[in-house]
C-alpha cells in the first residue's frame, strides 16, 4: 500500500465516495418510486443492484479498518468507516474493528468471531452464529425506529422499504458471509495450509469483483496483505 503517495490516497478516497454516493442515490431513487409504474422485471434487478451496493458499503468500512480508505490520514479514514457502518445498519465501528482484528489474529478458530462454533458447521447454523456475533438488540430497535420514521414521517411505502432497504441489507450479509467467510475459510479434507487458514476462490477478475469485491477471489491475498484495498487486491497475486 502506497501510504506515502498522496495521489494513491485520493484515488482510494474517490473510490470509497463513489460507492457511498451510488448507494445513497440509488436508495433514494428506489424508495421514492411508484412500484406499479415500474416494469416487473426491473424490481428484482433493482434489489440485486442495491444488494451489491450494500455489500460495497461494508467492504468500504472493512477497508477503513485496515487504513486503506484514506491512507494519508487515519482520522479521516476512520471517520468514513464510522459513517459507512452506521448507515449500513447502525453498527459501531469501534466494535467491528475489534472483532475484525480478532478474525485476522485467530482465523478459522474458536477465537475468530466470523467462524462457526465447531459444532454447528452447516451453512445456516454458521450464518446464525455469525450474525449473532455482530447484531445487537440496540441495532434492531434502532432500525425498527428508523423504519417507522421513514414510513410515517417521510411517507415511504412499506413495499418500497421492504424491497429496496430491508431486503438488500439482509441479502448483502449473506453475500458477505458466503463469499467472504464460508468459501475462503471453511475447512476442506486436506485442511489448512498455513497460518492464514484461508484460500482464494479462483475466479475471473470481473466475477471476483461482482461476487464480493474480490474478497472471495483474493481472500488469501487479503490475509497476507491486509492493508491492500479491495480494488488493488488483483495486483497482489
Amino acid at each position: 500500500m502506497k501510504k506515502s503517495n498522496p495521489s494513491f490516497s485520493i484515488k482510494a478516497l474517490l473510490i470509497a465516495f463513489t460507492i457511498i454516493i451510488l448507494w445513497a442515490a440509488s436508495l433514494v431513487f428506489l424508495l421514492t418510486r411508484n412500484l406499479p409504474e415500474l416494469p416487473p422485471w426491473l424490481i428484482p434487478l433493482a434489489i440485486l443492484w442495491q444488494t451489491f451496493l450494500y455489500t460495497g458499503l461494508f467492504i468500504t468500512a472493512h477497508d477503513a479498518m485496515h487504513g486503506a480508505v484514506f491512507p494519508a490520514n487515519r482520522k479521516v479514514n476512520d471517520a468514513i468507516g464510522t459513517l459507512v457502518v452506521f448507515v449500513y445498519a447502525l453498527f459501531s465501528y469501534k466494535n467491528l474493528l475489534t472483532k475484525h482484528w480478532d478474525h485476522h489474529k485467530y482465523p478459522a478458530s474458536p477465537q475468530d468471531p466470523d467462524f462457526h462454533d465447531g459444532v454447528h458447521k452447516n451453512f445456516f447454523q454458521w450464518y446464525v452464529h455469525f450474525i449473532r456475533n455482530y447484531i445487537t438488540w440496540k441495532q434492531i430497535l434502532g432500525m425498527a425506529i428508523l423504519f417507522n420514521v421513514l414510513l410515517h414521517l417521510f411517507h415511504i411505502p412499506i413495499p418500497n422499504l421492504l424491497l429496496f432497504w430491508v431486503a438488500p441489507s439482509l441479502l448483502s450479509t449473506l453475500q458477505l458471509f458466503y463469499f467472504g467467510t464460508v468459501l475462503p475459510h471453511r475447512e476442506t479434507a486436506e485442511g489448512y495450509k498455513d497460518k492464514h487458514r484461508a484460500r482464494s476462490v479462483r475466479l475471473p477478475v470481473l466475477l471476483s469483483f461482482l461476487t464480493c469485491y474480490h474478497f472471495g477471489g483474493f481472500h488469501w491475498e487479503h490475509h497476507a496483505y491486509p492493508n491492500v484495498a479491495w480494488w488493488h487486491l488483483p495486483t497482489t497475486r
